[in-house]
């Protein structure tokens, strides 16, 4: 089930270099206003899909029960020490079944790992199943008509160890509905040089696509852009749009 993404398991470390927990706390305060705005009820229970290192779990827990899921063990390795105090569990946001319902479900960085369209079906599928009656969904994509190719560097020292990330997003135009991501790390340590690169790919659909997924899956979304959130780590003149899809189950 793990994944074998290096940069979500040999490398999970270096989160610590690259982005400080304080870097996520105007971006999820904004989702957390959503939410609660969105809400008929009062939202106590989060199922946070995708968590990754656990760095917007600092501040949902604040505000939420939250239960997270990832597919990468480093990076939940990372997120329970992080925070001990909210339950972890290893799974696929497309199969993954707790057999119980949450007031709100997220999945505010990591949808783009759905490659296929099915993919994309299932993960809000899984959504769908693990939220109560009327709770709230709120997802974080880059839909096909506003996401453009980009460069990022991200960088940090700590001690004697210093670590550079430089991150490739390309649209391949003979790939539809994909785009590459090309990751190369640069490490010292004690002034020994390390590298290694990644590859992957990730999905990009229409917008009309995620309208008609998430209104089979029994959705009632609107949308609101949000930009400007990693464009101190943009090079040169890229654009990061984000969408924000934010709704309740019917």
């Amino acid at each position: 089930m793990a994944s074998n993404w290096i940069s979500y398991n040999e490398l999970a470390w270096t989160e610590d270099f690259l982005a400080e927990t304080a870097d996520y706390k105007d971006e999820v305060n904004g989702y957390i206003q959503l939410i609660n705005s969105t809400a008929a009820t009062p939202v106590n229970t989060m199922l946070h899909l995708g968590c990754g290192a656990g760095g917007f779990d600092v501040y949902f827990k604040k505000h939420y029960t939250v239960t997270s899921v990832d597919i990468s063990t480093g990076m939940l390795d990372k997120a329970k020490v992080t925070n001990p105090e909210i339950e972890y569990i290893e799974g696929d946001m497309r199969t993954i079944r707790l057999n119980r319902q949450f007031d709100c479900v997220v999945i505010p960085d990591s949808i783009d790992y759905m490659l296929t369209l099915d993919d994309l079906k299932q993960a809000i599928q899984t959504t769908a199943l693990h939220l109560n009656p009327g709770g709230v969904l709120l997802i974080v994509c880059k839909p096909e008509e506003t996401f453009h190719d980009n460069n990022f560097a991200y960088t940090g020292e700590k001690g004697e160890t210093h670590v550079t990330l430089f991150e490739n997003n390309y649209i391949n135009p003979y790939v539809p509905n994909t785009y590459e991501i090309t990751l190369l790390y640069l490490i010292r340590h004690k002034g020994k040089l390390s590298t290694y690169i990644e590859e992957s790919k990730a999905g990009l659909f229409p917008k009309k696509s995620w309208d008609d997924v998430l209104k089979a899956a029994g959705f009632n979304m609107e949308t609101r852009s949000l930009d400007g959130i990693y464009d101190k780590y943009l090079l040169g003149e890229g654009e990061y749009p984000l969408t924000v899809f934010i709704g309740r189950k019917v």
